[in-house]
């Protein structure tokens, strides 16, 4: 098996004769914001980071090679391929002779986590410059060559050559920096492409990615073998996705080592706090160990009850955090609830616990060797794993390398990195690499969760429908759930922090007079980190169901209620143009309650959001608008999502066929948590275990797809991995109130929760400062 070997590849380029490297001195990360996730660290590498390596090489055709570095990871967005477009833009080189080196801890920059849509909005950014510096350098080496001025030349295909096409002569890279050993450091004033001169950025291209994966030839972790490696699996406590509380890390009472000592395979036990592990020689040894292996615990106080989200969450100690204030809200909503003075409305959106769902459960593969540790991970978190490991293991980070793998993925923290742990401490313990595979269970069970969400908000207009207040409340438990080996060993607290977390998108895209907004910060209830939309998604949910209300109220068209409030120019034109692609029909309503000819209640809907991430401000990525159609069974229940139109502004599009596989993408994943996911609990913590428990959307149950791409090559590239996900569950409550009559607040929409709404006796919608009780199924 061909494995990448990062540290060789980095170490022989800073080594080599007849190269170009661009590469920056490193420092030591910035620290985590208060209250934002992230492992702090001192930790400074010792050699320079490379972003662009062109190299001179007389055995291959082209006499060169370039190589370009990304401290990000690709998770099946096709970024690998989008990055590649850029930097071939700016180098002049064919597409398909740029290799691109992602994530690698001991190859590619530190540029942090793989979150927030940012790789290409951000982290490109100076992959970017650094292959225009490496451009405009070969340039001037070729002018130096023929004596000549810069200006006179330029770069195309692999080579420098003249402007004035009569004068035909021509160096290729490798000609330039055969006998060289260039390294710059990076530069931010290296002179860019100008857009209008793109070839490669702003093309369809397809992704580099999917030959090996449709021919069964691309490495995954899940296939790392390496010499002498062993087989391991853990025994997780019986305290499923609980992290939090006296008894984690400190509830173990013996394990009884003889109880597989029958067992084939040179069976090894490890135990270190609540952290318990087998390894042997065959998987299939390793398995039946687990299963055999007596493991004796302490009573567990029972796990908060989760029956009732909103009351749990409602419940749990909170800090309250003003993010935006402005006029008089508090005033403005109570005049407003009087007669004749226009209209209150209160709601409480309720969130639920969903999981990241990876198809294949997590794996790594550790080997320790001479006081070095390497990692084969799948994690998107390479740097920070590092760091993890370290606090783990007091190796030092400059003894452990991330080699890093593709995996099942996820859009989030799953347990990729917690297998890391489990792998580490076992590799470490028996003095061999050691593979562990968790079972699904184990991943169901203990993958830090999207967290639930509570949201209160109460919203006025006047006699005349103009929005006039807005008084906005989100509650968040959820922190960066730490590395379970470091609560199960007992190496760090297990009284959990509270982090910021819960604000991002927490402010409403409309024209509000008076706003109030704040957040109400808290520890997690159950395991949880972030998941594609982090508290975005539950945030413009609420926004966007509250605004379709107002309208209803204001008896006006939702879409052009909408423009009359929306000040940003990019997302009036969005909603706009997705209107007419999904030919809406201003002023109609579907069945609102009263079945059709055929027996269902049909209906349409309509939300909007820009994705802001990050700490309050935040920073926003692509808009995105979805208009949803939608058919009910009154009698069963089920819900059938028909068509959904979605426009989506990105900005540059780098690949337009990568741009819409990713809202396609979206589409899928929101419509499966939307229409099916939630997570069930138990007095001991987690009880979905497998698909059955926990099920989600599969392909007959997928609607028309219409994708409508913006034409906005003149702007910057935006994040587009997450944008797309946050109108599907407010399009789809609004549809949904556009056939039954009814405003649900809490998704998912099961046949179950649709049964009770519509067997329920329906709710006024008067002015009304009592708060109203969401159906939460």
């Amino acid at each position: 098996m061909s494995l990448p070997q990062p540290k060789s590849l980095h170490d022989g380029l800073l080594n080599q004769s007849g190269v170009l490297l661009i590469i920056r001195h490193p420092v030591a990360p910035p620290k985590p914001a208060p209250g934002q996730p992230g492992a702090p660290t001192d930790y400074v590498p010792a050699t320079p980071e490379i972003f662009i390596a062109i190299q001179d090489a007389p055995e291959i055709a082209s006499g060169w090679r370039a190589m370009a570095f990304n401290g990000h990871v690709d998770l099946g967005t096709g970024i690998r391929t989008a990055l590649a477009q850029i930097v071939a833009e700016e180098l002049e080189i064919p597409f398909g002779q740029l290799d691109m080196v992602l994530g690698h801890t001991e190859a590619s920059p530190n540029q942090g986590p793989t979150i927030a849509s940012a790789s290409i909005q951000i982290s490109a950014v100076p992959l970017r410059r650094a292959a225009a510096q490496a451009r405009e350098h070969l340039r001037r080496l070729a002018a130096q060559t023929w004596r000549v001025p810069v200006d006179v030349l330029q770069a195309r295909a692999g080579a420098i050559v003249f402007k004035n096409p009569a004068d035909a002569r021509s160096l290729h890279y490798g000609e330039l920096l055969r006998g060289r050993h260039d390294h710059l450091p990076l530069s931010e004033n290296a002179p860019l492409k100008p857009a209008s001169e793109y070839q490669l950025v702003g093309q369809p291209q397809a992704r580099v990615d999917i030959p090996a994966k449709a021919t069964g030839t691309l490495t995954y972790v899940h296939d790392v073998r390496v010499p002498g490696m062993r087989h391991g699996r853990v025994i997780r406590p019986p305290y499923p996705g609980r992290d939090g509380g006296d008894f984690v890390g400190n509830s173990l009472v013996a394990v009884d080592e003889s109880s597989i000592a029958h067992l084939p395979g040179r069976v090894q036990v490890v135990v270190r706090g609540d952290f318990v592990g087998v390894v042997a020689d065959r998987e299939e040894q390793a398995i039946a160990a687990m299963r055999a292996l007596k493991v004796r615990w302490k009573d567990i106080p029972p796990a908060p009850d989760l029956s009732d989200l909103e009351a749990a969450i409602r419940a749990h100690p909170s800090e309250p955090r003003p993010l935006h204030s402005q006029g008089q809200p508090g005033h403005a909503l109570t005049q407003a609830a009087h007669a004749n003075a226009g209209r209150s409305v209160r709601r409480t959106y309720v969130w639920p616990y969903q999981m990241h769902g990876s198809i294949g459960p997590s794996c790594a593969v550790a080997d320790y060797t001479e006081h070095r540790l390497t990692l084969w991970s799948g994690t998107q978190n390479p740097h920070m794993l590092r760091t993890d490991i370290d606090r783990l293991l007091n190796l030092g980070e400059g003894n452990i390398e991330i080699v890093r793998l593709e995996a099942a993925g996820c859009y989030g923290r799953n347990c990729a990195d917690d297998v890391c742990g489990d792998a580490a401490l076992l590799a470490m313990a028996v003095g061999a690499p050691v593979r562990v595979q968790l079972t699904r269970e184990q991943e169901h069970q203990w993958e830090p969760k999207g967290t639930a969400q509570l949201i209160d908000v109460q919203a006025a207009i006047d006699p005349q429908g103009n929005l006039l207040a807005y008084d906005f409340g989100v509650r968040y438990p959820s922190n960066d759930a730490p590395l379970l080996a470091l609560l199960l060993t007992g190496s760090i607290s297990n009284h959990p922090r509270t982090l910021q977390m819960g604000d991002r998108t927490a402010m409403p895209p409309y024209r509000y007079p008076s706003l109030n907004i704040v957040c109400h910060d808290m520890a997690p209830l159950m395991r949880a980190s972030w998941l594609r939309g982090v508290s975005a998604l539950p945030n413009a949910y609420a926004h966007e169901c509250m605004i379709d209300e107002l309208a209803h109220h204001a008896g006006a068209d939702p879409i052009d209620y909408r423009l009359r409030h929306l000040d940003d120019t990019r997302a009036r034109d969005l909603l706009v143009a997705t209107a007419a692609r999904a030919r809406w029909q201003t002023n109609a309503t579907g069945s609102r309650g009263i079945p059709g000819q055929d027996g269902l209640l049909h209906g349409r809907g309509v939300a909007y959001a820009r994705y802001v991430h990050s700490k309050f401000p935040g920073f926003g990525a692509s808009w995105a608008t979805w208009i949803v159609d939608v058919q009910v069974d009154p009698l069963s229940g089920r819900l059938r999502v028909t068509r959904v139109v979605v426009g989506h502004d990105a900005g540059m599009m780098i690949n337009p066929q990568g741009v819409r596989h990713q809202v396609h993408g979206n589409i899928i994943q929101a419509l499966s948590r939307t229409l099916l996911e939630h997570v069930s609990f138990g007095p001991q913590g987690v009880t979905s275990r497998e698909w059955g428990t926990y099920p989600i959307l599969t392909f007959r149950d997928l609607p028309k797809v219409d994708v409508l791409l913006m034409p906005r090559q003149e702007e910057p590239p935006l994040g587009v991995g997450e944008s797309a996900s946050l109108p599907c569950a407010p399009a789809v409550a609004n549809a949904l109130f556009d056939a039954t009559g009814r405003r649900l607040c809490a998704p998912p929409y099961t046949p179950e929760t649709l049964r009770l709404a519509l067997h329920q006796p329906p709710r006024t919608h008067e002015n009304a400062l009592a708060p109203t009780t969401a159906i939460t199924g």
